[in-house]
Parts: C-alpha cells; structure tokens; sequence
C-alpha cells in the first residue's frame, strides 16, 4: 500500500494528528491541487513541491530552495522506486502551483 508523507514520516501532521494543535496541519496535507499526483491525498506524496512544508522540525523554503534536499530524503526516494520509470518531479506542477 502507498503511503502519504506523513504516514511515513510519521509527523502528525495530517488533519486530526497528534502534533496539529502545537505545530498546525502541514501545507502538503491541505495542497488540494495536487490531490492524487504520485497516488496521494492532496499533495501528500508530493510534498518536495509544496514551499513551507517541515521536514525534521524545520520549515522548508520553496521548492527551488529545497529541491536538491528533497531528493536525499527517504521519502523521495520510496515515491521514486515505487513509481520506477513513471515517477516523475513534474516540474509543470510547480508552474500550477505559482500562478
């Protein structure tokens, strides 16, 4: 089964997460514009694409500021090999997602 980022990452983030009253509910979980990209809910299998996400702790700057980090993370990575040939950044998204 697919997992969405903070499944994995185990944030509690998501709506009704254990961390959201302290920390609030993460931009990826609420990005419906990006609702199935990579088989998640909203942006949640394509988190590197949203600007201001956490990643450990730390707000993250837009998606040319964290691209290069993103792709060490194991996240990233486990979207990648699960998808193989067809994953891809779908930097059209990006565009979408500034206009």
């Amino acid at each position: 089964m697919e997992k969405n980022c903070w499944e994995f990452m185990e944030c509690g983030r998501e709506e009704g997460g254990r961390n959201v009253a302290s920390m609030g509910i993460c931009l990826a979980a609420t990005e419906k514009r990006l609702d199935g990209v990579h088989g998640g809910i909203n942006a949640e299998r394509a988190c590197w694409l949203i600007s201001g996400t956490l990643c450990e702790g730390e707000a993250q700057g837009t998606f040319a500021h964290k691209d290069a980090s993103c792709m060490y993370c194991d996240f990233y990575k486990l979207v990648e090999a699960e998808e193989k040939r067809d994953f891809k950044i779908a930097l059209e998204l990006v565009y979408l997602l500034n206009d």
